[in-house]
């Protein structure tokens, strides 16, 4: 893991080097989408867009579904209903990704681009497993009626990622991002919905990148 956060800090150094003679021209925010799909959950991303056509993505993504494990009497009890369903058990995805793309302006404008970007994630999976039943007297079950325990592991993911951006300003816009993220053991695939804050496109000159693209 300390080795993939190595990776992604010098990969942004040596795109910083890189770029530092034309950084006038280039662009940085942050963007977070809710993510809705096969599961659910939240996307956090750092970008970096280099003369308006090629972007650098970093993030991360953490996503849950019920456990396709979980049997069919299960029950959280009151506590579970109580706590909104937060503390039942959930099947986990989380992602650590970077990814590499292209921009696409889909108006003259430059007001509506496509970020069309695809990339590889290290990405955790931890599950509920070994359910055993708890037998009770209690009329009203206060607490859940199975036992659990988790197993993890990890693998490698290969993520497709095209994304409709819309800056509304130089510094707030929406987006709107299907994805897939494909490995060995899981495959996610959604739509996140979110918002961009940061510097998202430069003043316009009388000429405009834009239309020079």
């Amino acid at each position: 893991m300390n080795r993939i956060i190595l990776f992604i800090i010098l990969i942004v150094f040596n795109v910083q080097l890189i770029t530092g003679q034309n950084n006038k021209e280039d662009t940085y925010y942050l963007s977070n989408e809710l993510n809705f799909g096969n599961y659910f959950g939240i996307d956090y991303n750092l970008n970096y867009v280099l003369k308006n056509k090629y972007s650098l993505k970093i993030g991360f993504s953490g996503n849950v579904r019920k456990p396709k494990s979980q049997p069919e009497n299960y029950s959280g009890g009151l506590s579970g209903l109580f706590s909104l369903g937060i503390e039942n058990p959930y099947d986990h995805l989380l992602n650590y990704r970077i990814d590499f793309g292209k921009i696409y302006n889909l108006n003259p404008k430059g007001t509506i681009r496509m970020n069309f970007s695809f990339g590889i994630g290290y990405s955790i999976i931890k599950e509920p497993n070994n359910w055993q039943f708890v037998e009770t007297d209690a009329v009203i079950n206060l607490a859940e009626n199975y036992t659990y325990s988790y197993r993890s592991y990890s693998t490698l993911s290969f993520i497709i990622n095209p994304k409709i951006e819309i800056p509304f300003t130089r510094f707030y816009g929406l987006t709107i991002s299907p994805m897939i993220q494909i490995n060995k053991d899981r495959t996610y695939f959604g739509i996140g919905i979110g918002q961009m804050i940061g510097l998202l496109r430069k003043k316009k000159n009388s000429i405009t990148d834009y239309e020079k693209l």
